[in-house]
């Protein structure tokens, strides 16, 4: 008999509706999402708050005047958090004999950075990164010149140490090949005493005849995290428009 409403499916389900233990699966999946992408975007938002004060805390201490490079007693209390790039200042004599070259690429091309053993007046010693050299000037005796004997200050930004090596390379001290600048690593291979757990990277004074060349530290903070919250709430407002398209089909369909 024509023109009478078609009866529900089986369960109670109208044509066409899905059935609720899927509404149910696809609204625990949904939630589970919505509060993963914002808890997601609120953690980048927390990331660039830490990020800005870390960077307005660099630049006060790179900008302040150089303080005494910390001494044995201050040593456990040395991090990244609470010293790294504050400008320190050491005065002894440099052991040329012990330096170590470390490879690098700079603003002047391929070539090494310069440590050099410096030991204090103090007591203690400190590896300090004079600066860059090209491969042509790797070797001290074309650079004899800026190699000072006696009492010397040594000024620069203080950093942490830099273990184990570079990007699929590991530092081998056996051979004297080293891509990253490990303290603990090239003290112990140089016999240095009583040594720094971090080195001072030299700032632009000039070395007498040229090389090395410090004052190369490059300063820099990525900082991508409002973009990243950005996305992570668009792809939040994606989600929940999607959950709205699929109730309102879903009660327009039951209403049908």
């Amino acid at each position: 008999m024509t023109g009478q409403p078609s009866a529900p499916h089986a369960g109670g389900t109208a044509k066409g509706a899905r059935p609720v233990w899927a509404l149910a699966l696809f609204g625990l999946l949904a939630l589970a999402g919505i509060a993963g992408l914002t808890a997601l975007g609120v953690w980048q938002l927390e990331r660039r708050a830490w990020k800005l004060d870390l960077i307005e805390r660099v630049e006060a201490r790179i900008h302040a005047s150089p303080v005494p490079a910390p001494g044995p007693e201050s040593w456990p209390s040395v991090s990244a958090a609470s010293a790294e790039y504050r400008r320190v200042a050491a005065t002894g004599h440099f052991l040329h004999d012990r330096e170590t070259l470390v490879q690098a690429v700079s603003d002047l091309g391929g070539g090494f950075w310069v440590l050099t053993p410096l030991v204090t007046d103090r007591g203690f010693s400190v590896l300090v990164n004079r600066g860059f050299v090209p491969p042509e000037k790797r070797d001290p005796a074309t650079r004899a010149e800026g190699q000072p004997q006696g009492t010397v200050t040594a000024a620069g930004l203080l950093r942490v140490t830099e273990p184990k090596g570079g990007f699929l390379r590991s530092n081998d001290p056996a051979a004297d090949r080293w891509y990253s600048r490990d303290v603990a690593a090239i003290a112990a291979a140089k016999g240095l005493e009583q040594a720094a757990p971090y080195f001072i990277d030299a700032d632009s004074t000039r070395n007498p005849g040229g090389w090395p060349v410090g004052g190369l530290t490059v300063v820099s903070f990525p900082n991508s995290h409002l973009g990243y919250a950005l996305t992570w709430f668009a792809l939040d407002l994606m989600l929940i428009a999607a959950v709205l398209f699929v109730i309102r089909s879903e009660l327009r369909r039951r209403r049908t």
